[in-house]
C-alpha cells in the first residue's frame, strides 16, 4: 500500500494485550466457550432430559444443527469481509501475502471480539425468540406456527438458489457491509464489536430458518433450564466455523481460497440448510 492510500485509511486496529503469548480477546473468548460448554453439559449430565418430550431432540442433532448453520453464506461473507479490512488496515504484510507475527496478533485479537459479539448476540435473540414463543402460550399451536414459519423461510431459501431474480432475496441487508465497514473505521476494537452486532443481527434473515425451527422444538418441549442449555450448545457450534475460519484467514492467499469457496458453494449449502429445516418441520408438525 503505498504512502497515499496509508494516509487516506483509517488507523489500524489497536494491538491487543497478550496473555501467555495470545490476544487477551482470544484468550477469553476460548475460555467463554469452554465454560458455557462445559456448563451446559455438565446440567444436562445431571438432569437429563427426555428426548420424547423434545420433539427426539438430540445434543448431537443440536450440535449437528449449529454446525451446518454457521456455514450459512452469510455468516462466512461477512467474515472474509471482516479479515480482508482489517488486513488492510493493519497494513503489516508482506509482498508474498504472509502477514507478520504482529498483523495475525492484531488479527486474532480484533477477530475474536467480532465472533464474541456474533456469539452473544445470536444467543440472546434465540433466547428472545423462545421467551417470546413462551409468552404466546405453551400449546402446541404455537410451536406448529413457529414450525410453519421456518418451513415458509426454508422454502424462501429454496426460491433463492433456484430462481435468484423472483421476488425479494432473503439474505442480510444489502447495507450490512457498509455499516460493518463504518463500525470498524470509527471505533477500532471497539468498533470489532460492534460490527459483531450487527452480523448476528443481520444474518437472521438469511440463516434463522434452522435456529426457528430448533427453537420451536424447544419451545414445544417445555424449554426450561434444559432448553436453554440446549441453546446454549447450539450457538458454540454455530461459532465453531467462524472460530476455525478466524484462524484461517491470516493468510491473504488462503483468504481468496475461502472467499472463491464461499461464492461457488453457496447454492448448494443454501439447498441442504433448506432441505434439513423442512424435514424438521414436518417433523415437528407431525409429532405433535
Amino acid at each position: 500500500m503505498n504512502a497515499t492510500a496509508s494516509q487516506a485509511s483509517p488507523a489500524s486496529p489497536a494491538s491487543s494485550p497478550l496473555l501467555l503469548g495470545w490476544p487477551r480477546p482470544f484468550v477469553a473468548l476460548i475460555a467463554l466457550l469452554v465454560g458455557v460448554g462445559a456448563s451446559a453439559t455438565a446440567y444436562l449430565l445431571l438432569f437429563p432430559f427426555e428426548q420424547a418430550a423434545f420433539g427426539s431432540l438430540t445434543v448431537p442433532t443440536v450440535l449437528a444443527s449449529g454446525v451446518a448453520d454457521g456455514f450459512n453464506p452469510c455468516a462466512f461473507a461477512l467474515l472474509v469481509l471482516f479479515a480482508t479490512y482489517t488486513l488492510t488496515l493493519v497494513n503489516a504484510v508482506t509482498g508474498d501475502g504472509t502477514p507478520t507475527l504482529e498483523a495475525r496478533r492484531r488479527l486474532l485479537g480484533a477477530g475474536s471480539l467480532y465472533v464474541t459479539a456474533v456469539l452473544i448476540t445470536y444467543f440472546i435473540i434465540g433466547v428472545g425468540l423462545l421467551s417470546f414463543l413462551g409468552w404466546l402460550g405453551r400449546d402446541h399451536l404455537v410451536a406448529r406456527g413457529a414450525s410453519l414459519l421456518a418451513l415458509v423461510m426454508a422454502l424462501w431459501m429454496l426460491k433463492d438458489v433456484f430462481l435468484p431474480g423472483v421476488g425479494p432475496s432473503m439474505m442480510a441487508p444489502s447495507g450490512t457491509h457498509g455499516r460493518m465497514q463504518r463500525a470498524m473505521q470509527r471505533g477500532g476494537l471497539a468498533g470489532m464489536l460492534i460490527a459483531g452486532v450487527l452480523v448476528g443481527i443481520c444474518t437472521v434473515p438469511c440463516s434463522g430458518a434452522i435456529y426457528l425451527q430448533i427453537t420451536a422444538v424447544l419451545h414445544a418441549s417445555g424449554g426450561g433450564m434444559s432448553g436453554i442449555a440446549l441453546l446454549a450448545l447450539y450457538n458454540l457450534a454455530f461459532i465453531v466455523p467462524l472460530l476455525a475460519l478466524l484462524l484461517a484467514v491470516s493468510n491473504r492467499r488462503v483468504l481468496g481460497q475461502i472467499g472463491r469457496w464461499n461464492r461457488s458453494n453457496s447454492p448448494w449449502v443454501k439447498t441442504v440448510l433448506a432441505v434439513a429445516v423442512i424435514a424438521m418441520s414436518f417433523g415437528l408438525m407431525v409429532s405433535m
